[in-house]
């Protein structure tokens, strides 16, 4: 059974947004973001632009670019509660230079980044890096996609 989840799913404004809000359905955004839940879930969705990426990853993690993916986790239990926010730009880039369908890389960012918000590490060393590598290439198996890797 999959545990209980409250999604908001958020948009920016930015160039081409129509895009990425027409693939992200909330049905399809909740499927991929519950696949990765081992509890009960509070997680807002922001998919933005390049401007606001940047400033969010300048401010919080003092890196001055644009990432595909951050994970904002305030609570682990006993629900998690937290914020992802996606770069849309970076994320079509990047599923463009990896040969992958847009929704295949959402879907994995998505399943990666609800790990994060859950304790899941790949920088604190190789075998957590394995294990989380794992655990999403299973995840991402059972919902249909392939080997992000």
């Amino acid at each position: 059974m999959t545990p209980p989840l409250e999604l908001s799913l958020q948009f920016g404004t930015f160039p081409g947004a129509a895009v990425h809000r027409q693939l992200l359905s909330t049905p399809r955004v909740r499927r991929w973001v519950a696949m990765a839940l081992a509890r009960p879930a509070e997680i807002a969705v922001r998919i933005v632009g390049a401007e606001e990426g940047q400033a969010l990853n300048r401010q919080y993690r003092g890196k001055d670019y644009a990432t595909n993916v951050l994970t904002f986790d305030y609570t682990r239990e006993p629900v998690v509660s937290a914020d992802l926010v996606l770069c849309a730009p970076v994320v079509e880039r990047e599923a463009k230079a990896q040969g992958k369908s847009l929704e295949a890389h959402y879907a994995h960012l998505l399943v990666h980044g609800t790990l994060h918000a859950q304790g899941y590490d790949h920088e604190t060393g190789d075998a957590d890096a394995l294990a989380m590598e794992a655990l999403e290439v299973l995840l991402l198996g059972a919902l249909g996609y392939p080997n992000p890797y």
